[in-house]
């Protein structure tokens, strides 16, 4: 018996800006999954023939797209690194995040009480 060895390695970082391959959006990751963490609705509500693999890093979003901004949830192999000098404008950006260097966002530490 062959086993398969899954890549489960963050190809994306903490306060990088991406865009999704399909979709008309794109925002700055602010926490990863190392497998899919969903409901099995969330998953099965996505399209079969772009419905990805859950054995693989799963990115928590500040999302924008040309209407609104909101948090998403999305796959590794739905992600592109998103080259564009444009700033997100998420309105929780503040709250997780500093400012931007060298166009990657910065964590803001958080301090237990």
């Amino acid at each position: 018996m062959v086993s398969e060895r899954v890549n489960r390695t963050a190809k994306f970082r903490i306060g990088q800006v991406v865009k999704h391959r399909f979709f008309p959006f794109r925002g700055v990751i602010f926490d990863v999954d190392p497998t899919f963490a969903n409901t099995e609705e969330w998953w099965l509500a996505i399209p079969e023939e772009i419905r990805p693999s859950k054995d693989q890093p799963y990115y928590h979003l500040l999302a924008e797209n040309a209407d609104t901004t909101y948090e998403a949830y999305v796959s590794q192999q739905n992600l592109l690194p998103d080259d564009s000098t444009t700033p997100i404008s998420h309105p929780k950006l503040d709250e997780l995040f500093t400012g931007q260097e060298n166009g990657t966002y910065q964590p803001r530490e958080f301090k237990p009480n």
